[in-house]
């Protein structure tokens, strides 16, 4: 059993925001595998579905970002979810758009959506897929950058890391997560 968590704000006002890259992927991976999330369980939309013969939960946590630590607790605890099976995916402002990076363990960063995973679990040997949403632009703010919606020029570049990420996804469920930090993390 795998768990892919997207992080990201939910509500509509937040949909289209670089910030929730993580929830544009699983709910694009649901698309792609004839499923909604609908489910409220672990304080999030969830469907329990498969891939390629593997029983595979995916996870968009309701609360805001900066407090999905408490959804991934209690998937991790209701599931028994060992912590190497489960995949979170979340944008990057220090990566450019187009591009992805993967890592099978390491500290949260300065990204506080993934911050609050490791602070609520305790954990830090769990695969992560980062989307890259960068560069800042010159003088401005992050915050409101991040929670800025994609322009209309970027679509193209975020299909990119859309597509990467979803490659990336197949070698860490096919266990050669080494594999896919070798491909995308050149």
């Amino acid at each position: 059993m795998w768990a892919v968590v997207g992080l990201g704000n939910p509500g509509r006002e937040y949909a289209g925001n670089r910030h929730n890259a993580g929830f544009l992927f699983v709910r694009r991976l649901a698309k792609e595998l004839g499923v909604r999330l609908k489910k409220n369980r672990f304080r999030a939309k969830v469907i329990r579905t498969s891939l390629e013969g593997r029983t595979l939960w995916l996870v968009l946590p309701q609360t805001l970002m900066n407090n999905s630590g408490a959804s991934v607790r209690e998937l991790l605890r209701e599931t028994k979810l060992e912590p190497e099976r489960l995949v979170v995916v979340y944008d990057d402002l220090d990566i450019a758009l187009g591009d992805i990076r993967v890592r099978a363990e390491g500290r949260p960063g300065t990204h506080k959506g993934l911050q609050s995973v490791v602070a609520e679990t305790g954990l830090t040997k769990f695969p992560r897929i980062r989307i890259g949403i960068g560069p800042l632009p010159e003088g401005e703010d992050a915050a409101d950058f991040v929670l800025s919606d994609f322009a209309e020029e970027d679509k193209d570049r975020l299909e990119d890391s859309l597509v990467k990420a979803r490659s990336a996804l197949d070698l860490i469920l096919a266990g050669q997560a080494a594999q896919a930090m070798n491909r995308y993390n050149g």
